[in-house]
């Protein structure tokens, strides 16, 4: 097969799989990039690594790895993660993120979750690598979220917690959990993330116990190793995970942070922990690898009764405070999420919840002459979508699909955009060729791979 003059309609094999695709790596490209282009569809360049459009799949949990401690490969990506995160590839997202990827193995949320501690050439890293050598086969890059749960880890997955009539399903040790080994900032059953609430004490979580100094500066260490071994997999983009009530989230919240020693108390000793972290992940990885950040902006406990109790909360002031940090020391981009810190957290459901937030967040660091990239998730449209987020879509829901396209536009257009790119979660789920539905909606002709092209 030869080639043809257009390099985006040229048939090559791609590199490093044991069998031939065509090098797709122009799916969801715009055929034109210059400046009549939808913002979303132009490319960002981070460091070294290009995106080829500003659609990111979020990280997504799918409970599906190996659980058995006595299996070598627990821990490790399976064939199920090779489908399911290869088709975002194959169709057309700029990054795809592989879901929360822990630590250190009681720092899984579940015993079914991916892990990234055994180092390289183990099962773990070796699943990794082929999910990575297919995504950039099909020209997506592929980011990895590092991650420890923390006092939110032991659970089984949502759907054997749905068959016991509950929200929440403790993992015992007959079911391949770790009771006596989940941890936090601060242990002790009053630091319990959820406690049961119903009369057959299935559900609520367990009860953490505090982490030692010399064990937090582990945590700090176990980062670094599993950044080095993502990176050895070939991985474009590292993401620590500091949000959504998980390790290094607690750290961070005077909510969920009684220590007294250097790692607690004060704002600077709060923040200690990830700032070390960030430390350690960026002296490990090479220059051109880019860093991200996830936080929880709010814990959307304003004004309640523990943050009254303890003397405030991680908020939005925090968060500009943090961020103003950020470039200092190595991260290019801060995913502004939110919540998840506290059972009493009071969620103020919008159409931007979130990403006026975001905004917000943007805006300080540009006042400030600060050039970290910020990344919006949790779009909403339409109050469909609002509903969804809290309790699932029904049979007749309709999502309005060229109001959702203009509003992901609208994220990241303008004179003062409200972010650099999206992050997109559950919208994948549903339609895993969400790249495509968006590029139609807004009239952008993009490149389709070369398997699909005669649908189109």
């Amino acid at each position: 097969m030869g080639l043809t003059s257009d390099p985006k309609s040229a048939v090559v094999p791609a590199q490093g799989l044991p069998y031939f695709t065509p090098a797709n790596h122009h799916s969801g490209a715009a055929k034109d990039t210059s400046t009549a282009t939808p913002t979303i569809f132009q490319p960002l360049t981070i460091r070294n690594v290009t995106l080829k459009n500003r659609i990111v799949v979020s990280p997504m949990c799918m409970y599906s790895a190996e659980s058995d401690p006595s299996s070598p490969s627990q821990g490790a990506m399976t064939d199920y993660h090779l489908a399911h995160l290869g088709h975002f590839a194959l169709k057309g997202a700029g990054l795809v993120f592989v879901e929360a990827m822990a630590v250190q193995a009681n720092g899984r949320i579940s015993p079914s979750d991916l892990g990234l501690w055994q180092g390289v050439d183990s099962p773990q890293f070796q699943g990794l690598k082929r999910t990575v050598d297919f995504a950039h086969a099909q020209g997506a890059s592929v980011g990895v979220q590092l991650a420890h749960a923390g006092r939110k880890a032991s659970m089984a997955a949502p759907w054997l917690a749905a068959a016991n009539g509950t929200s929440s399903l403790r993992a015992d040790a007959d079911a391949h959990g770790w009771p006596d080994n989940v941890v936090a900032p601060t242990g002790g059953a009053e630091m319990v993330w959820q406690r049961p609430s119903t009369e057959n004490g299935l559900d609520g979580f367990h009860a953490p116990r505090t982490l030692s100094t010399s064990e937090v500066k582990d945590v700090v260490s176990a980062f670094a190793a599993s950044a080095a071994t993502a990176v050895k997999a070939g991985v474009d983009v590292l993401e620590i995970h500091a949000a959504h009530g998980y390790l290094l989230h607690q750290f961070l919240s005077p909510v969920t942070n009684r220590r007294t020693d250097e790692y607690g108390g004060s704002y600077e000793n709060r923040t200690r922990v990830l700032r070390e972290t960030i430390t350690a992940v960026r002296g490990v990885i090479p220059d051109n690898v880019p860093l991200f950040l996830r936080v929880s902006s709010t814990e959307w406990l304003d004004e309640s009764p523990v943050a009254k109790q303890v003397g405030g909360s991680w908020d939005v002031p925090s968060t500009i405070q943090l961020a103003k940090e950020l470039e200092d020391l190595g991260v290019d981009l801060i995913d502004v999420s939110s919540g998840g810190n506290h059972e009493t957290q009071k969620i103020k459901f919008s159409k931007t919840y979130q990403t006026a937030i975001a905004a917000q967040v943007r805006k300080e660091l540009r006042a400030s002459g600060r050039k970290t990239l910020v990344g919006a998730v949790g779009f909403i449209t339409e109050s469909s979508q609002a509903k969804d987020l809290v309790q699932g879509a029904e049979e007749g829901d309709v999502v309005d699909v060229k109001a959702e396209a203009k509003a992901v536009e609208g994220l990241v257009s303008g004179p003062e955009p409200q972010a650099d790119c999206v992050f997109v979660a559950r919208q994948f789920l549903r339609d895993p060729a969400w790249v495509f539905t968006v590029a139609k909606e807004l009239g952008v002709k993009i490149t389709y791979p070369k398997q699909f092209e005669r649908a189109f």
